[in-house]
């Protein structure tokens, strides 16, 4: 491991960047109703305050306050947040590991609100390589790739076992991480079961209410997933436009964060302006958004049984596409199973505490 691995933006970037937020056009829209994509008018203020108050190198500081570490002897270099217990607070002699993996389109910054509620356990946050923050990669990874990379991270960190905790995209890594190295992987804590399994490969034994999921995730899929659709098959293209207009990327990625998570369509109940462009400004001046795709865009077979490792979920009502706990148990070892009424998509941000107790009771199933 490195020492100082955090790479700041450069004051070019940053001119850059407000250059390009001054000299923003507004385009005509195709939506006659207003019912289709980003508030027009959300774009103009995020916008405005993007380029004249909105100060990164604040955001920067604390980011760069974090533990960074990163590998040096792993075929796929891996940055991480790496945070060692305070062991007079742990029990035993060596704190248990818990390896929190994010998803898209966030970063680690997902967890920093349950950050300071881990003290007792050591934490290490991967930057997913393609994602903010990683090291550099040249192409983005498939979710298996990632896999093997962290368990490479992990092994370089000195950790031979510890429990996942993941969402979105992180869940894809951690069962892939949990099938292909089942000796690493103690327990895991997850908040959503990978679309991936209701799109292809259906068992032909569903019951009423594995049907209705796999109905409800295929109207989901046609009234939401295009994002999902163009960065699988057209990542490239898409990568142009979002990697060169901020404004662009800011509508795509922050539709998701108004829609995904638990707020009526408020972005501001969940976010403030600074937090929301912190998001955003990430992706921007890492320019990783053509990298993150690689999920979508080189998608590897789940091509293993059943994951044995107790698997405990925790499920938030405004998530994306909630599966049943029969559904979930044909996948995982489900250890337990919990349903929260309120949270979205982005749970470690949106409702810290709820999230805190699902990892632990992953970290007791998995007899830490």
């Amino acid at each position: 491991m490195i020492g100082e691995v955090f790479v700041r933006a450069t004051t070019a970037a940053l001119d850059d960047l407000r250059d390009r937020l001054h000299r923003h056009r507004p385009v005509p829209r195709a939506d006659v109703d207003g019912t289709a994509g980003f508030d027009p008018d959300l774009v103009t203020a995020l916008i405005r305050y993007w380029a004249t108050e909105f100060d990164w190198r604040a955001q920067e500081d604390r980011i760069a306050g974090l533990d960074w570490v990163q590998t040096e002897r792993t075929d796929v270099p891996v940055r991480a947040v790496l945070s060692e217990a305070d062991l007079s607070e742990a029990a035993g002699s060596r704190a248990p590991v818990v390896v929190l993996l994010h998803g898209w389109p966030d970063s680690v910054l997902r967890f920093e609100r349950i950050f300071p509620r881990l003290r007792d356990v050591s934490v290490v946050a991967p930057a997913l390589p393609g994602f903010p923050f990683s090291a550099p990669v040249p192409r983005g990874l498939s979710s298996v790739e990632m896999a093997d990379a962290v368990a490479a991270a992990m092994t370089e960190f000195g950790v031979d076992r510890y429990t996942v905790s993941a969402g979105d995209v992180g869940c894809d890594v951690a069962e892939a991480l949990a099938a292909r190295h089942p000796d690493r992987v103690a327990s895991l804590h997850l908040t959503d079961v990978s679309q991936y399994h209701f799109l292809a490969g259906l068992p032909p034994d569903l019951d009423d209410e594995e049907v209705a999921y796999v109905e409800r995730g295929r109207r989901w899929q046609a009234a939401e997933g295009g994002y999902m659709h163009q960065q699988s098959t057209r990542p490239d293209t898409l990568a142009v436009g979002l990697g060169d207009s901020p404004a662009g990327l800011a509508a795509w990625i922050v539709e998701k964060l108004v829609r995904w998570t638990d707020c009526d369509g408020d972005l501001f109940r969940v976010f403030s302006y600074d937090e929301v462009l912190t998001w955003v400004t990430a992706y921007w001046l890492t320019g990783t958004i053509g990298t993150s795709f690689g999920p979508y865009a080189t998608q590897a077979a789940k091509d293993w049984p059943r994951v044995e490792a107790p698997t405990v979920f925790t499920l938030f009502a405004h998530d994306l596409v909630n599966a049943p706990r029969q559904f979930a148990n044909r996948h995982f070892a489900v250890a337990d199973w919990r349903e929260f009424a309120r949270g979205g998509h982005f749970a470690a941000w949106e409702r810290p505490d709820d999230y805190v107790w699902g990892l632990r009771r992953a970290l007791q199933a998995g007899g830490r």
